[in-house]
């Protein structure tokens, strides 16, 4: 009787014990348009960490305009991972030391595992023979673009019309008068990349979508495939998306080495080639040769030959800044 009893007790024991364990949760604070990868990839993590550490772990995802998305991280949203569409918006968490200010050169190629680019999407048959930037400028071109003051895709759109301008004119007049003509034919100004798609391809409004080249991909494979086409510029801007783990969060939660084995998974074979499946093209050269045929060979400059973030977020997106200036005189 007593042995029953000692069994009973020690088994009612392990199912308390039990029920008192919970998983290890992570969260990683996005942008928009990774909504559909990190679906995938957080599966893909979870079987790995199982297999490696024999751990079961919870992923969670935060989506939102990069922007706004750094702002709650500042805020107090418990974030253990940021991917974010910028080095400026992690930079500014960092700013307010949640982040490590070296987090930029923590991980390889700047701490951004894959890359994208600004194209155009246009309606079927491309009605308005939209073949480069200066065809955006046309009086008759109404543009879809979102708001970079809210938007980190946005704030590369703007870059990328702002580098080919500053590569093709001849004076700073002219560039300035470039970029206000562009802004003048928008026709909405979301507050995010997602919604501006939303915006062009849902709602029908706009002759050109100006996007991240994986957006247009996804538009062109979710979407009537035949109701649009991407068109890729004579020159655009290498967009790196970037990541970093959040300091602050994983020494309060304890959650450090989970969350760097997340970001360090993202430079994996499995990671690459999860990033080139959802139309972000990898770092790694084998996978990249993999998906040849998709990601055609582009001009591109980078946001340090314009200047670099800091002085670019300065001059241009800060409160009075050219693009203020621009959009503003664009709306009179």
């Amino acid at each position: 009787m007593r042995w029953q009893v000692f069994i009973i007790l020690s088994l009612s024991l392990l199912v308390l014990a039990s029920c008192g364990t919970k998983p290890r949760e992570l969260l990683n604070v996005s942008y928009d348009p990774t909504r559909e990868l990190y679906q995938e990839f957080n599966v893909a993590f979870q079987q790995h960490w199982l297999q490696t550490h024999n751990e079961e772990v919870i992923i969670r995802q935060s989506h939102g305009s990069s922007g706004s998305q750094a702002r709650a991280i500042i805020d107090g949203l418990p974030a253990d991972v940021a991917t974010l569409a910028l080095a400026y918006d992690i930079d500014a968490i960092a700013a307010k030391e949640i982040i490590a200010t070296d987090w930029l050169t923590q991980r390889p190629n700047n701490s951004s595992p894959y890359t994208s680019t600004i194209v155009f999407l246009v309606r079927k048959g491309n009605p308005k023979q939209i073949t480069d930037w200066d065809d955006l400028i046309r009086e008759d071109v109404s543009v879809i673009t979102p708001n970079p003051k809210t938007s980190g895709g946005a704030r590369w759109n703007y870059l990328a019309a702002l580098g080919y301008a500053q590569n093709t004119y001849a004076t700073e007049q002219q560039v300035t008068d470039f970029v206000h003509k562009l802004y003048r034919n928008v026709a909405v100004l979301d507050t995010g990349a997602r919604a501006s798609t939303t915006t062009f391809a849902e709602k029908g409004i706009g002759d050109v979508l100006i996007t991240w080249e994986n957006e247009a991909l996804l538009a062109i494979k979710q979407l009537q495939a035949n109701d649009f086409t991407l068109v890729t510029p004579s020159q655009s801007i290498l967009a790196e998306p970037s990541v970093a783990v959040v300091d602050r969060t994983v020494d309060e939660h304890d959650t450090r080495e989970l969350a760097e084995a997340y970001i360090s998974y993202l430079y994996s074979e499995v990671g690459q080639d999860l990033a080139a499946k959802h139309f972000y093209r990898p770092r790694d050269e084998k996978i990249a040769e993999r998906y040849r045929e998709q990601f055609p060979p582009l001009t591109l400059f980078t946001v340090e030959q314009l200047g670099g973030w800091q002085s670019l977020q300065r001059i241009h997106f800060s409160d009075g800044g050219k693009f203020d200036q621009i959009y503003t005189g664009g709306t009179k």
